[in-house]
């Protein structure tokens, strides 16, 4: 979960749906857009908010998941306890010798190449580069990488509101998770036994 700031929302404008918050520490205001925000509700002028502080395509700072202050923003320990609770199963079945430790090395290996690609294509687009393509990062989830990958969706606030992107992200975790249950079944560790390279 990014750091939070604290502000006063200064101008609204309700009818085109963003406005700007005044930092309390000071410093330029922050726009923000109507789907900033956590609750759905209607922002106002004067109204103080915590918020993350973000960027745009273009690198402009935006606020990100604006939530009224004193109240808690919790979303991120949701895919943090599932990534957790992953990485410890993982670690158990290697531990107790149900499978080598090939599995939590390829997820490690893979999820630091996935986050490294979610950055660079968040630096592309500031930049208006070259940008990595979507399929790509779906490969790098689907073959292992997604506990990177939705680390950095959360942590860069990169890919993490397009809709189209995210329900095959999820599908390509579903795909992943059911290989990687039958690699663990009887039949998959015999063809497993039949890889030298795995069990060295």
């Amino acid at each position: 979960m990014g750091k939070r700031y604290q502000g006063i929302i200064s101008q609204w404008k309700d009818e085109q749906g963003f406005g700007f918050i005044t930092p309390e520490d000071g410093g330029e205001r922050i726009f923000v857009h109507i789907r900033a925000f956590a609750a759905k509700r209607r922002p106002a002028d004067n109204e103080p908010v915590s918020y993350e502080l973000g960027q745009d395509d273009r690198g402009r700072p935006q606020a990100l998941r604006v939530l009224p202050q004193g109240q808690r923003a919790d979303g991120d320990t949701d895919y943090l306890g599932f990534i957790l609770f992953f990485a410890l199963v993982l670690i158990a079945l290697a531990w107790l010798g149900v499978t080598s430790w090939w599995p939590p090395a390829w997820y490690l290996g893979l999820s630091l190449a996935a986050y490294l690609a979610y950055a660079l294509d968040k630096q592309a687009a500031r930049q208006d580069q070259w940008r990595t393509k979507e399929s790509t990062l779906h490969l790098l989830a689907l073959f292992g990488g997604w506990p990177g990958a939705l680390v950095a969706q959360h942590r860069l606030r990169h890919k993490s509101r397009k809709t189209s992107f995210r329900v095959v992200f999820w599908l390509t975790v579903a795909l992943n998770l059911l290989a990687l249950a039958w690699l663990l079944s009887a039949p998959g560790a015999r063809m497993l036994q039949s890889l030298p390279l795995l069990n060295g």
